[in-house]
């Protein structure tokens, strides 16, 4: 009765032996297939890391010519600015002339500034003066 038990441990042995041997290989495998995968996600991550290093540097070439040009663009801006400032005091004071002349013609029948007492007063401010004499 030992050899048979013996025998039957031997046998449930060689074969737990060769099933660990086929799980084994698979799991090599595996491993092998992980490795191939690694290296070529690497090397594509290294690629993607060149080209995004040539477009930072493309990108800060763009900003600083956008920077240049702005800053060509801002004296026009401030001119601008400057421009719509004096229109809005020529508008300004035009709004007090006409107020002034409506007051002073307040007394007159008619209540309204005639246009050749308006056109009088505007070439005063508009026509420029002979020093020569």
């Amino acid at each position: 009765m030992g050899n048979i038990a013996l025998l039957i441990i031997a046998i449930a042995f060689a074969v737990l032996v060769i099933f660990l041997v086929i799980v084994l290989h698979k799991v090599s495998k595996v491993v092998e297939e992980a490795n191939r995968t690694v290296k070529v996600v690497s090397s594509d991550v290294d690629i993607l890391l060149h080209q995004a290093d040539g477009i930072m540097t493309k990108a800060n070439t763009l900003l600083d010519d956008v920077n240049g040009k702005v800053a060509t663009i801002d004296p026009l801006f401030t001119a601008v600015a400057d421009l719509s400032e004096s229109i809005s005091d020529i508008n300004n004071s035009s709004r007090n002339l006409v107020k002034r002349l409506n007051r002073t013609s307040a007394g007159r029948k008619t209540g309204t500034v005639s246009a050749v007492v308006l056109a009088k007063t505007a070439k005063r401010f508009f026509v420029k003066k002979d020093k020569t004499k």
